[in-house]
């Protein structure tokens, strides 16, 4: 502050108040969409369990299947689906998840993208990585149309060859202050680890016509809906992260202000103290 005379300081604290009203207003607007968001995560999630739990009992009973959506292959390019918002300002949300794609990555040649979010686009597109797929100003408020489009999209391109496995990148809503990113690997679908030693009882389930026709039905559904609470989740996480980062910048705002406030009370004792030195002196003279 040294060097400012009170005008300038008055002028600063003006700018810095104008700020502060406006990251304040976009706290409350991320606070009311968060609690949107967040509420329809809360219904999405137990369908997207649903299906997952379904194709897992499948592979655990039904043994030796031979399907290409459960087939392992030769890994020769991956499909990585990457969820990032269209806008700033919401902290690290957008790289976090971009690094966590990026760790993954060996071979930048091997590797395709299908990108959801301007902040994605752009990164990926200005570095050279191949993006087959662009899904652009849906972050914020997701269809499942969307999610069908995207998940229609990368299983053809799984059929036909052009990839061998397909990874989601999202971001995992843990609390209304930690967002975390997490990669699930969508196809080839495989069993899951089971936690803990508990056996649990084995109940033998008939699939008709037959397990992998249920699959053939099954997987596009686990694939689209674990896009949809992907999207969903990171929308939940982007307004969460977006709210941190306004509330943090506003407080920012209100301590400038303060220190604003006090340099121009110091400023103005120090003119007062000035002026009475002056008026002292002129008297003392006229003596």
């Amino acid at each position: 502050m040294a060097g400012m005379g009170m005008r300038d300081i008055k002028r600063r604290i003006k700018s810095v108040n104008s700020t502060k009203q406006i990251t304040n207003a976009m706290k409350l607007v991320s606070t009311a969409k968060l609690k949107r968001t967040r509420d329809r995560f809360e219904r999405v999630k137990p369908y997207f369990e649903t299906v997952s739990e379904t194709i897992q009992g499948i592979l655990k009973s039904a043994d030796n299947i031979e399907h290409p959506y459960i087939s392992g292959r030769e890994i020769k390019k991956s499909l990585y689906i990457v969820i990032t918002a269209d806008r700033g300002l919401c902290g690290g949300y957008n790289i976090n998840a971009i690094k966590k794609a990026l760790a993954d990555v060996e071979d930048r040649e091997r590797s395709s993208f299908i990108v959801i979010g301007q902040k994605a686009k752009g990164y990926f597109s200005k570095r050279g990585y191949e993006i087959i797929g662009e899904y652009l100003h849906i972050s914020e408020k997701p269809e499942y149309r969307h999610a069908k489009d995207i998940g229609k999209l990368a299983l053809e391109l799984y059929k036909e060859g052009k990839i061998d496995e397909i990874k989601l990148i999202y971001t995992q809503f843990a609390s209304t202050i930690s967002h975390v990113p997490q990669m699930l690997k969508l196809l080839p679908a495989a069993k899951q680890e089971e936690e803990g030693t508990e056996e649990k009882e084995f109940k033998y389930i008939s699939y008709e016509p037959s397990p992998g026709a249920v699959l053939d039905y099954l997987i596009p559904k686990y694939v689209e809906s674990a896009v949809f609470g992907g999207l969903v989740e990171s929308a939940a996480s982007e307004q969460a992260a977006r709210r941190m980062a306004m509330e943090s910048a506003t407080d920012n705002a209100q301590e400038m202000i303060e220190k604003l406030t006090l340099s121009f009370n110091q400023a103005r004792q120090a003119a007062i103290t000035q002026e009475i030195s002056e008026i002292v002196g002129g008297a003392e003279a006229l003596k």
